[in-house]
């Protein structure tokens, strides 16, 4: 291995540090609460050595959130090109699949949804908001996908499949939501799968036709 490559790995191994640290102290202490200087200090690195990979606490958060969006839109391609006898099977392979992203990480995905609605993505530098902007257009595409195959094989009731798609998300977003506001209320740590199952029959009840 060259000088060039050995460095460009030791780059992304601190770079993977940092992000390790940020996501821990990030779901202790929450965004605001959280200082470039806590993280350094969790990553055992300087405060100027994480200005060398990020520009500011934004940008860091951002990353950990375009982590959770890769790693759903893999997920989300697996459903997709899976075989499956009807688009009501293939929806509940979808929901699994969230619902197991919901486990690896529920703290890093609550995240990605308050990003996804606060003021930090216009803070963001075009190339990370280009980045997430595709990742969510694209994930989203794949369930419009399911659903317009659905609505073509008079399945699901004829409504445009990008609604049907909008109306999952937020069905999913808002049960991630309510679920990890028990968990921290009640002091629980173990997460509730009947809410989910709950949640996406009445939705496949409501869209079949």
């Amino acid at each position: 291995m060259g000088i060039h490559e050995r460095k460009l790995r030791e780059r992304e191994q601190r770079r993977r540090q940092i992000l390790k640290a940020a996501r821990k102290v990030f779901s202790s202490n929450g965004f605001t609460k959280t200082t470039m200087e806590d993280i350094a200090r969790e990553a055992e690195l300087s405060p100027g050595t994480l200005y060398l990979y990020f520009k500011n606490k934004d940008e860091l958060y951002a990353s950990l959130s375009v982590e959770v969006l890769e790693h759903l839109h893999e997920k989300l391609k697996r459903v997709y090109i899976k075989e499956a006898p009807n688009p009501q099977l293939r929806i509940n392979d979808l929901k699994q699949m969230l619902y197991n992203v919901y486990q690896v990480d529920p703290l890093i995905l609550l995240n990605l949804f308050h990003l996804q609605s606060s003021e930090i993505l216009t803070h963001l530098e075009p190339a990370m908001l280009t980045t997430i902007r595709n990742l969510s257009s694209n994930s989203l595409a794949i369930i419009t996908k399911i659903f317009a195959e659905g609505v073509n094989d008079h399945v699901f009731i004829e409504k445009h499949p990008k609604a049907l798609s909008d109306v999952l998300w937020g069905l999913f977003s808002g049960v991630v939501l309510w679920e990890e506001s028990k968990r921290i209320i009640n002091n629980k740590r173990e997460t509730n799968a009947s809410a989910f199952d709950t949640a996406f029959e009445i939705f496949l009840r409501g869209i079949a036709r």
